[in-house]
């Protein structure tokens, strides 16, 4: 019987002290092919959001699929492994960085104003809220990437994670270009330490 020294048994990884060799190589072999990182040690975990599967994260990234419950509404499925369509208005859940209820924190908004949109409307507004705290609007004349970037008051803070809610004054209608409602190129939504 081979024994596995406490010192080298990752937590949360199976105790396979009982295990006869021959079966605990075969398990170590395909461990190591299959998942060589399986038994990391676990992340800090952080308050979870609303629906209570897994913890929100104060970055969204458009190619994160482990946070795809934090894209509320008005948000198109993954594209290119890049950026996700919004529709006019769409929402996404945050979760506040340390301190926000104290100092308040940033809001930083990472989107592609398309060729195919802004060649159609000349200007696209954007307009965001946290938990209902309305922030200043700004208006896009060019395509490519933009970062709309806001300063998010305290008081937006008293409860963890927030909704960011976003609006958009021009778009393309369903059925304008496709059957789909599209707004801009989603890239990342962070709430950031101020």
């Amino acid at each position: 019987m081979l024994l596995v020294p406490r010192s080298v048994r990752t937590p949360g990884c199976p105790d396979t002290r009982s295990l006869p060799a021959r079966l605990m190589l075969a398990l170590i072999a395909a461990a190591l092919a299959i998942a060589p990182a399986a038994c990391k040690r676990p992340q800090p975990r952080v308050e979870p959001i609303e629906d209570g599967n897994q913890p929100a994260l104060s970055s969204l990234h458009a190619a994160n699929l482990r946070a795809a419950t934090q894209f509320l509404e008005g948000v198109h499925e993954l594209e290119n492994n890049t950026f996700r369509w919004t529709q006019r208005r769409f929402s996404v859940v945050l979760q506040p960085p340390a301190g926000a209820e104290k100092a308040g924190a940033r809001l930083e908004f990472r989107f592609v104003l398309p060729e195919s949109v802004i060649s159609r409307r000349k200007a696209v507004t954007l307009s965001a809220a946290i938990e209902g705290h309305a922030l200043k609007p700004e208006t896009y004349t060019a395509e490519g990437e933009h970062v709309y970037v806001r300063d998010v008051p305290a008081s937006a803070f008293t409860e963890a994670p927030v909704k960011a809610d976003f609006e958009l004054d021009k778009y393309l209608a369903a059925g304008e270009v496709e059957t789909r409602e599209l707004g801009i190129l989603f890239l990342s939504a962070s709430l950031l330490p101020r």
